[in-house]
C-alpha cells in the first residue's frame, strides 16, 4: 500500500510539473523574435498581405497570447501537438518517430557511464595511492574537461580516417532489413561512437563520485566488522560497501538526465543521429514552433520519467528510504 501511495504522489507531482513546463515553454517560444507566419510564407516562396492574414488565422497566430495558450493546452490534453510548419506533418508523429532514437542514445550513454565510471571508482578506491588510482584520476579530469563536440570530432577523426571500424553517421545501414538479430547488431554498431562521446564526460564524474563514496564506505565500522567475520574481500566490496557508495552516484545520474539530453543535441548533430536533438536543431533554424514545442514536451516527459526511476532506484539502494513517502 505504501508503494502505491508513493507512486501516486510522484505521478501527481509529475503532472503538476508537466503543466508548468507546458506553459513556460509555450510562453518562451511565442516571445522569441520573429513571426512564424513569415517563415511559413517563405517556404511558399512569398505571400501577399491577405495570404499572411489567412496563415495567421489558420494557425491561431492572430489571437492573444492567453487565447493561444488555452487553445494549445486543450489540444495537448486531447493528444494533438499541432502541425509542423516546415515538415508539413503532425508533430506527434514526428516526435514519436525520433524519441526512440534519442532514448536509445541517452540510456546507452548513461548506462555505460554508470557501469564503467563505478568500476573505475572502485578500482581507484581500493588503492587510493596506487598507479591505477592515479590513472583513473587523469582519465577523469581529461574526460570532464573535454567538451562534448570536441570529443565527437576527435572520435570521428580517429574512426573515420585512421581506423575506419565504426560507422560515423546515421543509426543504421540503408540496405539493412529492419528486423532480426542482424539489424540489432547494425544499430549497436552505429551506436558505439555517439554513445561513447556522450558518456565520456559523465563517466568521469561518476568515477570520481564512486571513488569518494567507496573510500568513505570502506573506512566505516560495518566494513571492519564484515572483514573481522572473515568475509571475502570481493563480497565486502561489492555486497556491502558498493550499496552505500552507489547512493550519491544514482542521485547525480538522475539529476543529470536533463543535461544528457541537452548534450544529445550536439552529439546527434555531429553523427547525424536521427533523434529529437537533430530535429530540434532543424526546427530552431526554421522557426518551426509547433515542432519545437512538441520536442520540448517529449524531452520533459523523458526527464520526469527518469527522475521517477531515480527515486525508485534510490529507495531500492537505501533501505532507510523504503518507509518514506
Amino acid at each position: 500500500m505504501g508503494r502505491l501511495v508513493w507512486l501516486a504522489r510522484r505521478l501527481v507531482h509529475g503532472l503538476g510539473l508537466m503543466l508548468a513546463v507546458l506553459v513556460l515553454n509555450f510562453v518562451l517560444v511565442r516571445l522569441a523574435p520573429g513571426d512564424p507566419a513569415v517563415v511559413i510564407a517563405g517556404e511558399m516562396g512569398g505571400a501577399s498581405a491577405q495570404v499572411m492574414e489567412q496563415i495567421r488565422a489558420q494557425y491561431g497566430l492572430d489571437r492573444s497570447m492567453p487565447e493561444q495558450l488555452l487553445r494549445y493546452l486543450g489540444h495537448v490534453l486531447s493528444g494533438d501537438l499541432g502541425y509542423s510548419f516546415y515538415f508539413n506533418r503532425p508533430v506527434a508523429g514526428l516526435v514519436f518517430e525520433r524519441m526512440g532514437a534519442t532514448a536509445l542514445l541517452v540510456l546507452a550513454a548513461i548506462g555505460s557511464a554508470l557501469v564503467l565510471g563505478t568500476w573505475l571508482g572502485i578500482v581507484a578506491a581500493q588503492r587510493p595511492r596506487g598507479v591505477a588510482a592515479q590513472m583513473v584520476a587523469i582519465v577523469s579530469v581529461a574526460g570532464f574537461a573535454a567538451p562534448v563536440f570536441w570529443t565527437g570530432m576527435m572520435l570521428l577523426l580517429a574512426f573515420a580516417s585512421y581506423w575506419p571500424i565504426f560507422p560515423v553517421s546515421g543509426m543504421e545501414d540503408v540496405g539493412q532489413p529492419r528486423h532480426g538479430v542482424g539489424w540489432l547488431v547494425d544499430v549497436a554498431h552505429h551506436l558505439v561512437l555517439p554513445a561513447s562521446t556522450l558518456a565520456m564526460i559523465y563517466m568521469a564524474q561518476y568515477s570520481r563520485q564512486a571513488r569518494a563514496g567507496m573510500i568513505a564506505a570502506l573506512g566505516a565500522d560495518y566494513i571492519r566488522t564484515a572483514r573481522a567475520k572473515g568475509l571475502g574481500e570481493a563480497r565486502v566490496v561489492y555486497r556491502h560497501a558498493l550499496a552505500n557508495a552507489m547512493i550519491p552516484v544514482i542521485t547525480i545520474a538522475g539529476l543529470q538526465f536533463g543535461q544528457v539530453l541537452a548534450g544529445a543535441v550536439l552529439v546527434e548533430t555531429v553523427y547525424s543521429w536521427p533523434g529529437l536533438g537533430r530535429l530540434a536543431y532543424e526546427s530552431i533554424l526554421r522557426r518551426d514552433s509547433p515542432t519545437l514545442l512538441g520536442i520540448l514536451l517529449g524531452s520533459s516527459v523523458m526527464v520526469i520519467l527518469a527522475n521517477l526511476a531515480t527515486d525508485a532506484a534510490y529507495r531500492l539502494a537505501d533501505p532507510r528510504m523504503r518507509g518514506v513517502l
